[in-house]
């Protein structure tokens, strides 16, 4: 009796302990489908991070665009700039593209940057910017506003770094157009705390300009460094497809609060090289006869960004054939600039007919371009009469044959 009320104990416990478990824990699982279940079906809202800013002339508006998906559903978003002040350059792109629309996934946040770039007309005062966006049903339509604050530069601004310093071993870098460059900098903090410093670069129009943390390849737009402490950022830089060969100055700054620091930094761009050549019919064959010179003209062009000097001519032509080029070289072509030529292809005098092929390479300082011409040998008009001659004359003979054979 006692080892079976023992084992019915067991079983009450057993089932007391099971029941337990299945008991839902309140504030976690309930509480968890009770937030999801409280979701809308749809919602999106757009903020901008900062509505009001202050900036000194010739500074340029940089800020985010958020956007929240509070709703259930996956949202797509157009989102555009319905107002501007004149002089203003003003896009919504993120670290690579120019944006009119943006996916946003369900219950996740996205952010966009919102830069407004003044021209050199842009004067002090209050300046307003109307960003809006909707979904493509029309659904949910957002509408923020950006008012900035243009004021004149103080003497303060134009004295040294304050609270922040910025520096490089090589403020200089020179290549071609179209390489990438990229400049290491040393944000050196002397401020007690730690800070966000916000980084900001201003260059030529059209240039690609990034910020990168060091030894990584994403992208970023500020830099957390600790108090009294250092920090390095990359500045990434791709010249516009069509700069030309100069010098172009690039200036950086980092910002936290009233700590800012600015850098110089200088591109040097050799532009780039190459050349283009051809016949303005696009065909590369003539028709020669033996020993007889033929002309082609052809166009050479520079296609870089960089002049292109002591361009010579090389041919690859069959053996006892004469290639001539007048001019015999250019001394420069300079971006974009075309200048003719002529080509004067003599075939050895006792050339078989038919087809040969004759080739022109122009070489350039730095580039290099190769013409292949097909020439037709065609034999002589002297041949064509001697030709006929030995046919009369033979014509001749079997005539005289057929009258004495007809006599006999």
């Amino acid at each position: 009796m006692k080892r079976k009320t023992l084992g019915q104990m067991v079983v009450v416990v057993f089932l007391i302990v099971v029941g337990l478990m299945l008991i839902p824990m309140p504030g976690f699982a309930q509480d968890t489908k009770e937030t999801t279940d409280n979701k809308p079906e749809r919602l999106i809202t757009m903020a901008v991070e900062y509505p009001g800013v202050e900036v000194v002339v010739a500074e340029t508006v940089n800020m985010n665009l958020i956007f929240h998906n509070k709703g259930k559903s996956d949202e797509n978003v157009n989102v555009w700039v319905a107002q501007k002040p004149d002089n203003w350059k003003v896009t919504i792109k993120t670290y690579k593209y120019t944006i009119t629309g943006m996916h946003v996934p369900a219950g996740e946040d996205k952010t966009l940057t919102f830069e407004a770039e003044p021209n050199k007309e842009v004067k002090p005062g209050k300046y307003e910017f109307q960003v809006e966006a909707q979904t493509p049903d029309g659904q949910f339509k957002m509408a923020q506003t950006i008012t900035a604050t243009v004021k004149e530069k103080v003497k303060e601004e134009a004295k040294e770094s304050k609270g922040v310093k910025l520096s490089t071993t090589y403020p200089v870098l020179r290549g071609p157009t179209d390489a990438k460059f990229e400049f290491s900098i040393d944000v050196n903090s002397e401020l007690n705390d730690d800070a966000v410093f916000d980084l900001l670069a201003q260059g030529p129009q059209d240039w690609e300009i990034n910020f990168k943390p060091a030894y990584e390849s994403k992208y970023i737009s500020s830099l957390q460094v600790k108090g009294n402490q250092s920090k390095s950022v990359s500045v990434e830089l791709k010249p516009a497809t069509e700069a030309k060969a100069g010098e172009y100055p690039i200036k950086v700054r980092a910002s936290a609060g009233d700590a800012k620091g600015e850098i110089d930094l200088m591109i040097v761009l050799t532009g780039t090289y190459g050349l283009d050549a051809g016949t303005t019919s696009g065909l590369l064959s003539l028709e020669a006869k033996q020993g007889k010179p033929a002309n082609m003209s052809i166009y050479v062009r520079n296609t870089g960004s960089a002049p292109n000097n002591e361009i010579k001519f090389m041919t690859f032509k069959p053996e006892n054939w004469k290639v001539e080029f007048k001019p015999e070289k250019l001394d420069k072509l300079e971006p974009g600039e075309l200048k003719q030529v002529e080509v004067i292809i003599t075939p050895y005098a006792e050339a078989l007919v038919g087809d040969y092929s004759v080739g022109v390479e122009i070489q350039g300082e730095k580039a290099s371009k190769t013409l292949e011409f097909r020439t037709t040998v065609k034999a002589s008009a002297t041949w064509g009469w001697i030709g006929i001659g030995i046919i009369v004359v033979v014509i001749a003979g079997l005539s005289g044959l057929f009258r004495w054979l007809g006599r006999r």
